[in-house]
């Protein structure tokens, strides 16, 4: 009996599982994926406990408030756009226990997919490999919940950078779809799906996307039909929305609030940005030299020619260039990092490096070097901190969290859960220390949000709150229907089947993210049943927001719920019980 050598070339004789996979095995793998995240977020997965997890809350949260009723933008005042709140509600309705953070990144695929298949699998019929580089990147960093940032040395996934990671994900479709699609129809479809996702997801995606579009119209990669179908399809989507919801406008005007919060300083957060990625964006600089370099005489024909004719066909040939493209997406993607905590930094960089590598250039090993110092990084960090987490996690234990719901689903070392334990403990009973560093605007640790020992600790302390109300409403004979917290984030509602007020802002950082309250946000912070202040520890955030929200407060009774919750009861409502 004879065996096949490994060693012999493979074809469609030699090994023909193999060599069909190779050529045809994309749509299986995105099936086999969009599986798996069907039945990870069936199961009832814990992850470890990452830096700031609370933030996985506003999706909790928005997506709670969609499931009563509520509109973003116009029902609260969101940090970013309203599609990762749909989405989130979406699954909240389509899983009983999923992971939270998975549930925020899988659901994800939705907007992907339906633009970068059609590309996919037009490419892989002419070139397989090519196909491959496209998929393999954008399914591995979107099954991930890692920023190429680390703020934690604790093995862990990230709970922050969620809005970021999901505009990096859409950026890198619609690169692909300018780069590799020619079609007009399915081009059309790819402009206006994508860059209507990123208006709803983050106005600053929206805005690279905007740079990108345009170099590729002007490069001949957009003709003129495609580009005004693709700008009447979005205007007609937000038309719809604006007529149904009137979101659009109401969207605009947070957006304009948000600006006037954090206006001024963009260069020393432009410098922070190229600072925080200098190794990715070094190293793309130092790609962009070397194709300069090695394609200069190229580079100087082709400004000759546009000197000499002055035409269309000279200056799309000048435009529609790698030097041309990866300038673009640099500054595109150095715009967007200035805004932003953490994320997938320069994803979409990758199917330029792939079309880069494809090209002539990229038969150069310099070039082939410098492509290899953009890429590897990110994907070795994310790589090297998942498998980390996954591993580490066989040693951790989950955190005793009976009231929380999905949001419990997490894990971590016996001695950080002990040691949040203890913390929530010595916060109720030696609240002094704290409120003297609150007294002087500091947190008692810089990065205190960041901190597993906080975030642990916060958990607990919400968990002891949803436990503390339920006990108040036996003893009181009352019901809280609707509830709001003086704190970032706003679980309550979610965990106990109740209402959040409207009009109130979610991921309530009050340095820039929380408006001046209006009458009628006073007015529904006035009729809010109960208003939770948290004290565990006490913070200037906290004493802010208080501050802010305070008119609204008044005809509301103090009680003390337990040692870490001050709770604000409408008076009407103890009275008529």
């Amino acid at each position: 009996m004879s065996t096949t050598p490994l060693s012999r070339p493979l074809g469609p004789r030699s090994h023909p599982w193999l060599y069909w996979l190779s050529r045809r095995g994309h749509g299986p793998l995105v099936l086999f994926v969009l599986a798996a995240c069907v039945v990870g977020l069936s199961l009832p997965l814990t992850l470890p406990l990452g830096p700031f997890y609370w933030d996985t809350v506003l999706y909790l949260d928005g997506g709670n408030r969609v499931l009563t009723g509520q509109i973003p933008s116009t029902d609260f005042f969101a940090p970013v756009g309203p599609l990762g709140y749909w989405l989130f509600a979406g699954g909240l309705r389509l899983f009983s226990q999923p992971q939270p953070l998975l549930l925020a990144h899988w659901m994800m695929f939705l907007v992907t997919l339906p633009p970068f298949l059609p590309v996919l699998l037009r490419v892989a019929k002419e070139r397989p490999a090519l196909a491959w580089g496209l998929l393999l990147p954008l399914v591995f960093f979107q099954l991930l919940p890692l920023n190429v940032e680390q703020f934690s040395t604790f093995p862990s996934f990230d709970g922050y950078g969620m809005y970021n990671r999901q505009v990096s994900q859409v950026l890198y479709v619609l690169v692909a779809a300018l780069l590799f699609e020619r079609r007009a129809g399915l081009l059309l479809f790819a402009i206006a799906w994508c860059c209507t996702a990123l208006f709803l997801l983050k106005i600053t995606g929206f805005i690279v996307a905007g740079l990108i579009c345009l170099l590729a119209f002007a490069a001949g990669r957009v003709p003129l039909r495609v580009a005004l179908g693709a700008v009447a399809c979005f205007l007609l989507v937000l038309a719809g929305l604006e007529l149904r919801f009137a979101l659009v406008s109401r969207y605009i005007l947070d957006i304009a609030a948000l600006v006037r919060l954090n206006e001024g300083g963009l260069a020393s957060r432009l410098v922070q940005a190229a600072s925080i990625h200098f190794g990715l964006f070094g190293a793309g600089c130092a790609l962009l030299v070397g194709l300069l370099v090695i394609q200069w005489t190229s580079v100087r024909e082709r400004l000759t020619a546009l000197g000499a004719r002055r035409d269309l066909p000279s200056l799309t040939a000048v435009l529609d260039q790698d030097i041309v493209w990866l300038v673009v997406l640099l500054a595109g993607g150095i715009f967007f990092e200035s805004q932003n905590t953490g994320d997938q930094a320069f994803l979409f960089l990758w199917p330029l490096l792939l079309r880069i590598l494809s090209g002539p250039a990229g038969r150069s090993l310099p070039v082939l070097v410098l492509v290899g110092a953009v890429a590897l990084p990110p994907f070795v960090n994310v790589a090297h901190r998942a498998a980390r987490a996954l591993i580490g996690q066989i040693y951790y234990v989950d955190l005793p969290l009976p009231n929380l719901k999905i949001l419990a689903q997490v894990n971590q070392r016996p001695e950080l859960v002990e040691r949040a334990e203890v913390n929530l403990d010595i916060l109720g009973r030696r609240k002094e220390t704290y409120e003297a560093f609150a007294e002087h605007g500091q947190l008692p640790i810089y990065a205190m949000y960041a901190d597993l020992d906080f975030q642990a600790t916060w958990l607990l302390a919400t968990d002891q709150a949803v436990a503390a109300i339920q006990a108040f409403e036996a003893r009181e004979g009352v019901r809280f229907e609707t509830i709001m917290t003086l704190n970032f984030t706003n679980p309550f509602p979610y965990l106990l089947d109740r209402q959040a007020p409207r009009r109130i802002a979610i991921g309530a950082d009050p340095s820039r993210a929380v408006p001046p309250p209006d009458a009628e946000t006073i007015a529904a912070v006035r009729g809010t049943d109960l208003i939770l202040y948290p004290t565990c520890p006490i913070t200037p955030a906290n004493i802010a927001l208080r501050t802010i929200y305070e008119a609204g407060l008044a005809g509301h009774r103090t009680v003390e719920l337990s040692p870490c919750w001050t709770g604000y009861v409408r008076e009407g409502l103890l009275e008529n019980r």
